[in-house]
């Protein structure tokens, strides 16, 4: 069982997720960064559990 995302988190990463799918890619260090780029995110933890969130989505499309 796992954590659930609050809805802020799943609105700003399915956002992202819509506008930048192409760029995202399969590991949660290369998401962390474009996360950064895309999105000015408050803290450190946000922008971690939204690059991880991100990750899972594009395991999934495969």
């Amino acid at each position: 069982m796992g954590r659930i995302k609050t809805s802020l988190i799943k609105r700003i990463t399915f956002d992202l997720f819509r506008k930048h799918k192409e760029e995202f890619k399969k590991t949660f260090e290369e998401n962390r960064e474009l996360v950064e780029q895309f999105a000015d995110i408050p803290s450190k933890k946000q922008r971690n559990i939204i690059a991880g969130y991100v990750t899972r989505l594009v395991k999934e499309q495969d």
